[in-house]
């Protein structure tokens, strides 16, 4: 029995790490569509003086913020859930479905962290656009 457990646990770090993943790649498509988007405005910052480090903030911040949205939204709306349906669940084998605040809490940060990464490489690119080219683009 406590193989099964170890197994299905181990399913769920798995199943947990690819979302992480899948949730990354899609942050940073994103984030490469709004810098495609907003070329032109970057492209006018960077000529009237922007630092590099002030483009590459202002798409980690953006990053972030979406990340951060919809993570303490899952949380919320996952916990809600929970609550709601949780015990009215009627299996021998599941017993008061619960799941730990504090990890559920770290888990978001977690993400945060993994969307400002996904955020980074847009970001990057958006500091290395040439104003010149930047304004030329339609």
């Amino acid at each position: 029995f406590y193989d099964l457990m170890d197994m299905i646990k181990l399913f769920f770090w798995v199943v947990g790490i690819c979302t992480i993943i899948a949730g990354v790649v899609g942050v940073s498509n994103i984030m490469l569509i709004i810098v495609k988007e907003r070329t032109r405005e970057i492209g006018i910052r960077k000529a009237i003086g922007a630092q590099p480090w002030s483009i590459i903030w202002m798409i980690l911040h953006e990053s972030i913020f979406i990340t951060a949205f919809a993570g303490f939204l899952g949380l919320i709306v996952s916990m809600g859930l929970l609550e709601i349906i949780g015990p009215n669940i009627e299996i021998d084998y599941i017993v008061n479905p619960s799941v730990n605040f504090n990890i559920a809490l770290a888990t978001v940060f977690v993400l945060i962290a993994a969307g400002t990464l996904a955020g980074f490489f847009p970001a990057w690119r958006a500091a290395r656009i040439k104003p010149i080219e930047a304004l030329r683009e339609e």
